[in-house]
C-alpha cells in the first residue's frame, strides 16, 4: 500500500469514528456467572442492554449459584448471580468488600407430570414436603386423593426429581421445607446441596432447565423449578397449600415482597409468608459485586447494566415469570449500589 492509500484509510477510519463515537473507543465486555434461577430475564436483559448500548457488553453463564460464588470468589467473573445470596465466611475472603443486591425475584413451583395432564393438582403442605422426603411414595396416596376429589390420579411411583449442581434454588426449596416440616429440618436441613433420600425414584438433574426437561420426560416425576421455567416449558405445577391454609398459584409474589423489610446488607428471606393468598415459596435472587473494582470503565458499565435492570428490566419481569421488584426495593437497590466503586 503507498503513501496516498494509506492516507486514504486513516482519513475513512477518522471519518467513520468521528461520525460514530462507540467505535472509537473500546467496548467494554462485563462477565457473570451463577444461579440459573434468574437465567431467563437476566440473559434477556443482556442482550437487549447490548442492543442500546454500544459501548458494552454483558456474557452470563447459567451454571447454577455455587459455581458462580466460586467463580467470583476465584476472580474469574466480574460479578456473580445466587439465589442463596453469600455466607458470611466467603464474604470474609473478599477484601474488595462484597455488595449484594436484589436484582429480582421468583417463585419456586412443583412441576409434575401425571397421566392426561390433569390440572389444578392441590398438594397440602405436609403431603409435598414428605414427597421431598421420601415418605410418600404413590400418586394414589389417600393425603393427595383427598386434596383433589375430581382429579382421578393414578396408581404410580412417584419420581422426585431434584437438582444435581450447587443450587441456590435448592436452598430457598429445603429453607421453605425446613420451616414447615420439622422432620424434614431435622433428617435433610437446608442449603444448596442436602442429602436426599438414597433410592431409585429420586434422580438428579442439573440446573432449573435440566430438571424442568427431566420432569417432562419422566411419567410420575415431580420436581422444583423456577415458575419461569415452568411457563416457558408449559408444564403443568401444583398448587399449594400456604402458612394460611389457603391453595395459591404463583403469580402474585409482589404483594407478599413489600411486606418485607430489606436490611442493610440487603438479604432478606421468605421461608414461609404470612397472608391467605401468598404463595409458600417466594425469594429473592441476588447479583455480587465487589466494593472495590480496579477498572473505572466497568464500574461505569455495572452502574448502567444495574440502572437498566432496575428500569426497563422489570418492565418484562411479569411477562417471563417473574416478580417486579417494588418500587421501595429499586430505590433501595440503587441506593446500595452507589457502594461499587
Amino acid at each position: 500500500m503507498n503513501s496516498l492509500m494509506k492516507f486514504a484509510a486513516f482519513a475513512a477510519g477518522v471519518t467513520l469514528c468521528a461520525a460514530n463515537p462507540a467505535l472509537a473507543q473500546e467496548k467494554v465486555r462485563l462477565t457473570g456467572s451463577g444461579a440459573s434461577f434468574p437465567a431467563p430475564i437476566y440473559l434477556t436483559w443482556f442482550k437487549d442492554l447490548s442492543k442500546k448500548n454500544a459501548t458494552m457488553t454483558v456474557d452470563y453463564q447459567s451454571k447454577g449459584s455455587g459455581a458462580g460464588v466460586q467463580d467470583f470468589l476465584n476472580k474469574t467473573v466480574d460479578f456473580a448471580a445466587s439465589d442463596s445470596a453469600m455466607k458470611k465466611e466467603d464474604i470474609a475472603k473478599v477484601a474488595e468488600g462484597v455488595q449484594l443486591l436484589p436484582m429480582t425475584a421468583g417463585e419456586i413451583v412443583l412441576a409434575y407430570n401425571l397421566p392426561g395432564n390433569p390440572k389444578g393438582l392441590k398438594l397440602p403442605r405436609d403431603v409435598y414436603s414428605n414427597i421431598f422426603l421420601g415418605k410418600i411414595t404413590k400418586w394414589n396416596d389417600p393425603k393427595i386423593v383427598a386434596a383433589n376429589p375430581e382429579i382421578k390420579l393414578p396408581d404410580l411411583p412417584i419420581t422426585v426429581v431434584r437438582r444435581a449442581d450447587s443450587s441456590g434454588t435448592t436452598a430457598v426449596f429445603t429453607m421453605h421445607l425446613s420451616a414447615i416440616n420439622p422432620e424434614f429440618k431435622k433428617t435433610l436441613g437446608e442449603g444448596n446441596t442436602v442429602n436426599w433420600p438414597a433410592t431409585d425414584k429420586f434422580v438428579a438433574s442439573p440446573k432449573n432447565d435440566g430438571v424442568t426437561a427431566t420432569v417432562r420426560q419422566t411419567p410420575g416425576a415431580i420436581g422444583y423449578i423456577e415458575y419461569g421455567f415452568a411457563k416457558l416449558a408449559k408444564v403443568d405445577f401444583a398448587q399449594l397449600q400456604n402458612k394460611a391454609g389457603q391453595y395459591a398459584a404463583p403469580g402474585n409474589g409482589a404483594a407478599t415482597l413489600a411486606a418485607v423489610k430489606l436490611p442493610e446488607d440487603m438479604v432478606a428471606w421468605l421461608p414461609d409468608p404470612d397472608g391467605a393468598k401468598s404463595y409458600p415459596i417466594t425469594s429473592y435472587t441476588w447479583m455480587i459485586f465487589r466494593k472495590t473494582n480496579n477498572d473505572p470503565a466497568k464500574v461505569k458499565a455495572m452502574h448502567e447494566m444495574i440502572e437498566y435492570g432496575l428500569t426497563e428490566g422489570q418492565k418484562i419481569a411479569d411477562s417471563m415469570g417473574y416478580i417486579p421488584l417494588p418500587a421501595v426495593v429499586v430505590e433501595q437497590v440503587r441506593k446500595a449500589a452507589a457502594n461499587i466503586k
